[in-house]
């Protein structure tokens, strides 16, 4: 079979698989998710996925890269993500043999499938979320913003603090230093007794060592790195703080600041499984190796606009960030902003959580066409969300928290619990997404985009399904 260009791939005859005796189709519900998947996927633009295999003659054909797309999106639909999982799937599970037939890919070529292609599912995103707008699945009246952690695949046993770091390149030196010292004895005894002859060569224990040491001086070079990154935040921060006091006239309190430290702390971790990764504070585990996951759900039918992975603790920084990649998300996709009776284009209403609030995070969401609900600390239940507001709010953070308070703020703010959190829910506990696969920053960002991907495909589907049995 070709595709595009001259390649010739193996053949992917889904049509035929349904006309078999045993066929998936005479035993799996009419409306079944695999059905709509292999309707869905060959309308989409995959030239991408092709791309790398035009121009490769060697070895056997390779698998079509459309039944490739199909396997996975499929897999992380029903909540399998390990590529073994799918590839066992792929010999037991009826659905999974609608999409592969007889041709059944190896775990190996699963794995090196979706590594090779993370970037590509970009282009597949941009138009699932085209056809949910399609669908009417998207309106833009209520856009709520929210991150959760997610654990890494790096373990907490395989980290090291900073002064631990010190301590262990001191020790490893010391032993290096001892064993060359004794290298060179053994070499000159050796030579003693065998002339000119070869002897052995230097012990394992002093390249394990040398190793272990580049490794460990490594990992205090980041920390160091990130130090300084910090510090220099910090400083830009306190100068800030200080031009808006002068501008206020405000005097200053209690002794003056510290000095700003660029050095790590000696409690600063690194991993050495996955160094791009930072420790983080989690819900049921106190703590852990995590990325801080970030999706935009849209309010109608909670379609994920666009979503990103961030190495930051908290979402401190985050809100200017993914209102950028909202509107990118929304520009590719072809949709426009919500317009009044007159044409004019209307703000798009923006909600999130407290752990969002800054002043400048506010004023950039607004400069980027949204109307910014945040609350501005955090609520305890039962109670108003911000407390008693004074009745002329002199401040960004009084206003805002005057804005919450309103009628209509307190009915939109509301709305944010319902939007973006059970999206959250429904991809880490009803589909069991706990953990990246995958390492590195970019890799579990392809990989949660991804997740999101198909947390839209699931909604089309299911939405699909109710319109046609009304």
């Amino acid at each position: 079979m070709s595709k595009g260009g001259g390649k010739t791939y193996r053949p992917w005859e889904p049509e035929r698989y349904r006309q078999d005796a045993h066929s998936p189709a005479a035993k799996l519900p009419e409306g079944d998710l695999v059905f709509f998947l292999l309707d869905t996927v060959p309308q989409l633009e995959l030239s991408r996925f092709y791309a790398p295999y035009e121009h490769e003659t060697r070895g056997a054909p390779p698998y079509d890269p459309a039944m490739m797309v199909c396997l996975l999106l499929y897999a992380y639909c029903v909540g399998v993500f390990s590529s073994r999982k799918i590839a066992l799937a792929c010999e037991r599970n009826l659905a999974f043999l609608a999409i592969v037939g007889q041709e059944r890919p190896d775990f190996r070529t699963l794995s090196d499938f979706r590594k090779l292609h993370l970037e590509a599912f970009k282009e597949v995103f941009v138009q699932v979320l085209r056809l949910a707008a399609a669908a009417g699945l998207v309106k833009l009246g209520n856009v709520s913003t929210d991150g959760t952690k997610i654990q890494g695949n790096a373990s907490r046993h395989k980290a090291m603090s900073y002064g631990y770091m010190q301590k262990a390149v001191e020790r490893l030196r010391e032993e290096i230093e001892a064993l060359v010292t004794q290298a060179q004895q053994r070499d000159e005894s050796d030579d003693a007794a065998l002339g000119s002859r070869r002897g052995d060569e230097l012990p394992a224990e002093f390249t394990r060592r040398e190793d272990r040491l580049a490794r460990i001086e490594a990992a205090m070079r980041r920390l160091e790195a990130r130090a300084r990154a910090e510090a220099d935040t910090e400083c830009m921060r306190r100068a800030a703080a200080e031009v808006e006091r002068k501008r206020t006239g405000k005097p200053r309190r209690g002794q003056g600041p510290k000095a700003v430290e660029e050095r790590p702390a000696d409690k600063a971790q690194s991993n050495f499984t996955d160094p791009e990764l930072h420790i983080m504070r989690t819900n049921n585990k106190g703590w852990d190796y995590c990325g801080n996951a970030q999706a935009s759900v849209d309010e109608t039918c909670q379609i994920i606009l666009c979503c990103d992975v961030t190495d930051a603790t908290n979402d401190k920084q985050q809100a200017e960030p993914m209102a950028r990649a909202t509107l990118a998300s929304l520009s590719q996709a072809g949709l426009a902003s919500p317009v009044d009776d007159t044409g004019t284009p209307e703000a798009i209403v923006a909600t999130l959580d407290s752990g969002y609030y800054s002043e400048a995070a506010v004023s950039a969401l607004e400069s980027l066409g949204f109307d910014p609900y945040m609350a501005t600390g955090r609520q305890r239940h039962h109670d108003d969300p911000e407390g008693p507001v004074p009745q002329e709010p002199s401040t960004a953070q009084e206003r805002m928290a005057a804005k919450v308070r309103t009628p209509a703020g307190k009915a939109l703010y509301a709305r944010r619990k319902v939007i973006v959190e059970p999206v959250f829910g429904q991809i880490k506990e009803g589909r069991g997404f706990r953990r990246f696969l995958l390492r590195g920053l970019k890799n579990i960002r392809g990989e949660w985009r991804l997740v999101c991907l198909t947390h839209n495909l699931l909604k089309i589907w299911r939405y699909g399904r109710v319109l046609h049995a009304v």
